[in-house]
């Protein structure tokens, strides 16, 4: 009383986040070689975030692989939970990249006098990251809604795209007014944007750790389509999670009439199963039907 249909394939997702990957890594170079010419502590901190873009690209690349790979005796379900995992790797790492560059910024702003940065290049490399960055975010645009582990990728293109916006905001600061501290103030701005982003994407993920229902799930909206087919009299010990993004799973005791187990159960599951395919988007769903007056000890 299974459906096994899972319809999630990974093949696109691969080469997208692979192009991805080629562009973040080229401009990465880019900005190490600006930060080091201009002196500024903005476009060096934008460059570790697309370092860490890079690695996070890299790390989703290999999950996506994993994750494809058939489910076995051991495995049942597969391993599309290595994604949830790529994504936890890419939480965290954002959050200590946040860290080292608040401090380092502080530092900055702290110190009586503040290094040299050269705006007119800075300017010029944060364009150019800003540009690269555009790309790879709408390269990633469709895949990162049904994979966590592409959205945690393209989270982190989308950060970037506002750290480039601020070293460039920095950059015409310092080229008309001489302040050089704007450089640190926008890589408090840049890491400010990556924490709430982080600390979203590390709660979705223990979300699916824990097995909670996914969001925006209605269970007792479930239920009651449920209740509607013909011959259900009842619905109990109703479970719903999610092994990755997009890949839930339904699980639920089914109380029918005597009759409909003797005469259409078959047509009756598969009814359930469209029901929950068609109207709420679960394409692994188990019912185990059950006779009025069966004692269910598992029910609670």
């Amino acid at each position: 009383m299974h459906d096994h249909a899972h319809g999630v394939s990974q093949g696109d997702s691969r080469r997208l986040l692979a192009v991805s990957l080629a562009i973040t890594s080229a401009v990465f170079v880019v900005q190490v070689v600006g930060a080091i010419l201009t002196g500024s502590l903005a476009l060096l901190a934008d460059a570790a975030h697309m370092l860490t873009d890079a690695a996070a690209l890299v790390i989703a690349l290999i999950a996506s692989a994993v994750a494809a790979r058939p489910a076995d005796d051991r495995r049942t379900y597969g391993y599309q939970r290595a994604e949830v995992l790529g994504a936890l790797v890419n939480g965290v790492v954002l959050i200590g990249l946040s860290i080292g560059i608040v401090v380092e910024a502080v530092s900055r702003l702290v110190r009586p006098e503040t290094p040299e940065v050269a705006g007119g290049w800075m300017l010029a490399v944060a364009l150019l990251g800003l540009a690269a960055n555009a790309l790879a975010a709408w390269i990633l645009r469709h895949a990162q809604r049904h994979s966590m582990n592409v959205r945690g990728a393209y989270l982190e293109v989308l950060g970037d795209m506002i750290g480039s916006a601020a070293v460039i905001a920095a950059a015409i600061v310092i080229l008309l007014t001489g302040w050089t501290r704007a450089d640190a103030v926008a890589s408090l701005l840049i890491a400010a944007f990556i924490v709430p982003r982080a600390i979203g994407l590390l709660r979705e993920v223990l979300s699916v750790l824990a097995e909670s229902a996914p969001k925006g799930t209605d269970v007792p909206d479930i239920r009651a389509h449920l209740l509607g087919a013909p011959g259900v009299r009842d619905v109990h010990d109703v479970h719903v999670w999610q092994l990755t993004r997009g890949a839930p799973v339904f699980t639920a005791h089914v109380v029918v009439e005597q009759e409909v187990l003797e005469s259409g159960s078959a047509a009756l599951l598969t009814r359930l199963q469209n029901c929950l395919a068609e109207h709420f988007d679960v394409a692994h769903s188990t019912f185990q039907l059950e006779a009025v007056g069966h004692e269910d000890r598992a029910h609670h």
